[in-house]
């Protein structure tokens, strides 16, 4: 039986109200508006799965179509998927010449282009050009800005988070992912990539860290901690059935890349009916940024 975001919800609460309101969990799909394989999957995954927000790429191939599936499903909370690497720009190659290629696309290398974004400050003015006008082809779709993180976490660079909490009222930012996956907690639930999972999880560390102290003084709200970032697209079954009954006390979020073709095993999971009946007899209060 097809159970929504919103029934799962529905049987948590009636299951135990007060230990659902200590757990609550956004369930996020990146890369909303890449592909057709991509919103069907997200699509499917919220209506008959535990999905409850989507991250907006909008620059990409298939954002027109993601757009209008969102406003046929007004529960579905969607933010912007900032993209500053490995995707199209919003601005062109003559506005940004030193961010992108003669096509407009970005460096496909993360590790570079995260240094050049830190170490050449020439570069900051086109940055902050190209973010304003990606939060500017979002608040052109009219949709409700649910959240804000970027692809590949780049939002967490220091260049490119300073920009973000320096403009979070000109660009209406209010909520944000804190991108911080317990590394304990992670080595119980999950095996191999030893090495990734660890220097993520370091990297990361200081990352969230210092986000939060600079968020500390504003309006901006996030999550306690973000799971996700350690599995390196393995958010499968095996993954959420161990996590949710360890599922820490507040709020948190869990973020995928459900499609029909590549990650399906991302998609399957979150319309598991074992995660679903988790969901329930954990008493997980299922939110949105927008609820925090």
């Amino acid at each position: 039986m097809r159970q929504s975001v919103t029934a799962i919800q529905n049987l948590a609460e009636q299951r135990g109200a007060p230990t659902s309101a200590n757990r609550r969990l956004i369930v996020n799909a990146d890369d909303f508006g890449l592909s057709h394989s991509i919103n069907k999957a997200v699509i499917a995954a919220h209506c008959e799965g535990i999905l409850t927000t989507a991250s907006l790429m909008v620059n990409g191939a298939a954002c027109a179509e993601a757009v209008e599936l969102a406003k046929q499903h007004p529960t579905l909370g969607v933010g912007l998927h900032l993209t500053l690497v490995c995707g199209k720009a919003s601005c062109g190659p003559l506005e940004i010449p030193d961010l992108v290629n003669p096509q407009g696309e970005f460096s496909y290398s993360p590790v570079l282009t995260g240094m050049r974004y830190y170490f050449q400050r020439n570069l900051r003015p086109q940055l902050a050009r190209e973010i304003t006008a990606q939060f500017a082809k979002f608040k052109a779709t009219g949709l409700t800005l649910d959240h804000v993180n970027g692809h590949l976490n780049l939002h967490l660079h220091p260049t490119i988070f300073d920009l973000l909490s320096s403009h979070q009222q000109e660009w209406g930012i209010r909520h944000l992912r804190v991108t911080d996956d317990p590394y304990t907690l992670n080595r119980r639930l999950a095996r191999g990539q030893w090495f990734y999972r660890a220097s993520h999880a370091f990297i990361f560390r200081q990352l969230s860290a210092r986000a939060r102290n600079i968020l500390s003084g504003s309006d901006i709200r996030f999550t306690d901690r973000v799971f996700g970032l350690l599995q390196n697209a393995r958010v499968d079954e095996r993954y959420i059935t161990r996590l949710l009954p360890e599922l820490p006390h507040g709020d948190s979020e869990l973020y995928s890349h459900p499609s029909l073709d590549e990650f399906r095993h991302e998609f399957e999971a979150l319309i598991s009916p074992r995660v679903k009946a988790l969901v329930v007899e954990e008493n997980i209060k299922l939110i949105r940024y927008q609820d925090l």
